[in-house]
């Protein structure tokens, strides 16, 4: 049973449905906001999944504790975004790979002006990436490196040889995350999305730039030490964000939360 929970300022009853969400209805279920009357701005979500006791990963990676629904919703949310902004650390533990071009999301992706497919941003300091990998030299969209103005001229020659773009993001060696979300926005990327991880999650939320969290509820228990969906430094008032919508499929909760 599938069960759609919509949030409004009046209680609504659970709608009930059968078999598995179809991608139109997830697609509207997710859609970015409208563009308001000065035209588009940076709209930053991530999309992130937890167990029942707030793990993160098991083994070092997310798709132990993930579902088929769950890669449903993935990979909606990647279809309806213009780029996928990602820390270096995920690419190398999730052996990251370009997004790929979803037939059935060819036609809006074209009538809202994007890509066939989104771009991969990467969030590097270091840029201590391959780029003999798939995700440098096959993607039907460049990808994009985002690091600061200090580093390694090197490894910046090298990312770009390997065909990336590379966008200075920071007046050192890191990135500042809103310099990351107005140098995409430069480039016409506004619909963006976060896949984490928990390090570059936790500095979005330390810089007030995330706008959406759309966390999977897995009904799982793993124990252990694993990694929480953001990590790093505490924040000095906790952030507070509203329950937009949730759907529920599997006993997997499909969560959205908007800021407050």
């Amino acid at each position: 049973m599938r069960r759609l929970f919509p949030v409004t300022d009046e209680t609504a009853a659970p709608e009930p449905g059968e078999g598995e969400w179809g991608l139109e209805e997830l697609a509207a279920a997710y859609a970015y906001p409208e563009p308001g009357p000065g035209g588009p701005r940076p709209w930053l979500r991530a999309n992130m999944v937890a167990t029942l006791d707030g793990a993160a990963q098991h083994d070092g990676r997310s798709q132990p504790i993930s579902s088929a629904a769950d890669m449903r919703i993935f990979g909606t949310l990647r279809a309806l975004a213009d780029v996928v902004v990602v820390g270096a650390e995920t690419v190398r533990q999730e052996g990251y790979r370009p997004a790929r071009a979803r037939a059935e999301f060819a036609a809006s992706r074209e009538a809202a002006g994007q890509a066939p497919a989104p771009a991969i941003a990467v969030v590097t300091a270091g840029l201590d990436l391959d780029f003999s990998l798939p995700l440098f030299t096959s993607p039907l969209v460049p990808t994009l490196i985002l690091t600061g103005a200090s580093a390694a001229p090197d490894r910046v020659a090298a990312a770009e040889k390997a065909g990336a773009r590379v966008l200075t993001a920071g007046d050192g060696i890191g990135v500042d995350p809103a310099r990351a979300v107005q140098a995409l926005a430069g480039l016409g990327h506004t619909r963006l999305l976060t896949e984490g991880g928990p390090r570059l999650l936790g500095q979005l939320v330390a810089a007030g730039v995330l706008d959406e969290l759309c966390l999977t509820v897995s009904p799982m228990l793993t124990a252990g030490d694993a990694q929480r969906i953001a990590g790093g430094p505490a924040v000095a008032v906790p952030r507070r964000f509203r329950l937009v919508s949730m759907l529920e499929e599997d006993g997997f909760l499909f969560t959205r939360y908007g800021r407050s």
